[in-house]
């Protein structure tokens, strides 16, 4: 973490990744609004929080701002795609919608790695990050897998979907299974968080919608388990040396 709104002005123009910014609500002035151009313009997430919250963190002379550095470098997604595309890949990504849980976010970044996804996509609000204990649970898979942090979701899927890549969303909505999806062509993966699954928006730009059949008397999979399962039928499908 950062404290002070000087300090944090500094690390971002020396190159820090700044995962978001915590703002006394009450907070103004001229150094306040050249920080909150800085963090405008490099699309950092900043959000108006009591000072009881920042206190809470903190007892250090923070100024009513706190800064939580990113514990990886997020990539950006328009330069992943085509650079896969020059390597002679067919693009794997994993699209997580709403994912709150930093548990389930780790082993799902685990599975990624170890199955070949090329990249995995969070949206910058509403999203869990990349901190120390995703990265733990994850086995250190954070480090070597790209994240992509987006500001719209939705515009990532169009945008991929411009780029090739089939989008192709788990809901309990959909029709057909997800083993009748042909993922051996450019694919992103769209799971949904637990609760809420993928957001309505993000279902009708997507290609497809497949669900997983179920048997049994729960309504869900855990989100890392059904993220495995579909990420492992695009393994099987495109063969072991994808």
């Amino acid at each position: 973490m950062i404290f002070g709104i000087r300090a944090v002005i500094e690390a971002i123009e020396a190159g820090k990744d700044i995962d978001k910014v915590l703002v006394k609500r009450e907070l103004s002035g001229e150094l306040f609004m050249e920080l909150q151009q800085i963090l405008r313009e490099r699309e950092i997430p900043m959000q108006r929080v009591p000072l009881e919250r920042i206190d809470r963190i903190t007892h250090k002379n923070h100024q009513g701002v706190i800064a939580f550095t990113s514990a990886v470098t997020y990539q950006q997604l328009e330069h992943i795609i085509p650079l896969l595309y020059e390597q002679g890949k067919i693009p794997l990504l994993l699209l997580l919608d709403g994912l709150t849980d930093v548990r389930n976010f780790g082993a799902i970044a685990r599975t990624c790695e170890v199955a070949g996804v090329d990249a995995i996509v969070i949206p910058a609000r509403g999203s869990v990050s990349v901190n120390a204990d995703a990265v733990k649970t994850s086995a250190g898979a954070l480090h070597s897998i790209p994240v992509c942090r987006e500001q719209s979701l939705k515009e990532a899927i169009i945008f991929l979907k411009n780029s090739g890549v089939k989008v192709v969303a788990a809901t309990e909505k959909a029709a057909a299974f997800y083993t009748e999806s042909d993922l051996t062509v450019p694919v992103a993966i769209v799971m949904g968080a637990e609760d809420s699954g993928v957001a309505t928006d993000h279902l009708r730009v997507s290609d497809e919608l497949v669900k997983i059949p179920q048997f049994g008397t729960i309504q869900s999979l855990n989100v890392s388990v059904a993220a495995g399962v579909l990420i492992y039928e695009a393994v099987r499908q495109r063969g072991v040396n994808h």
